[in-house]
């Protein structure tokens, strides 16, 4: 840095504003350089425990396609064929309906219904169902 910067800048004595601004520049460019210099290292780094570390699972095409092929759940199999499954959820829908209102589950009716997606992360449902369950014991 002694060859950088001249006598009057060190001393701070005489400096003309043109080399206080060249001598700022200087240091700058050095900076810059440094701070590019070392994340240009700690992104080789990343990438070499990327390499190192991350094992791609591989699956062979014939291990999916015996995975696509799947047996039948068990609620397809013990089915009752007089109520299907939405009648059976119908029921426990216009069930809990009528508990909550405390009324009769003649008062009402349902037409319809439609699932909404659950979008909400995992560590959130985890904190509801704790909740619930807080206040059920």
């Amino acid at each position: 840095m002694d060859k950088i910067l001249s006598a009057s800048l060190k001393t701070g004595e005489n400096v003309q504003l043109g080399e206080a601004l060249s001598a700022g520049l200087k240091v700058t460019v050095v900076g810059l350089s440094i701070v590019f210099a070392v994340l240009i290292v700690l992104m080789i780094v990343l990438m070499l425990f990327k390499v190192i570390f991350y094992k791609e699972v591989k699956v062979n095409n014939n291990e999916k396609q015996v995975d696509n092929v799947s047996a039948p759940m068990p609620q397809e199999i013990v089915k009752n064929d007089s109520i299907s499954e939405s009648d059976e959820l119908i029921a426990v829908i216009t069930a809990a309906i009528a508990a909550s209102l405390g009324t009769e589950e003649s008062k009402f009716k349902i037409k319809s219904y439609k699932r909404v997606p659950n979008k909400k992360p995992i560590w959130n449902r985890a904190g509801i169902a704790d909740t619930i369950n807080s206040h059920i014991t």
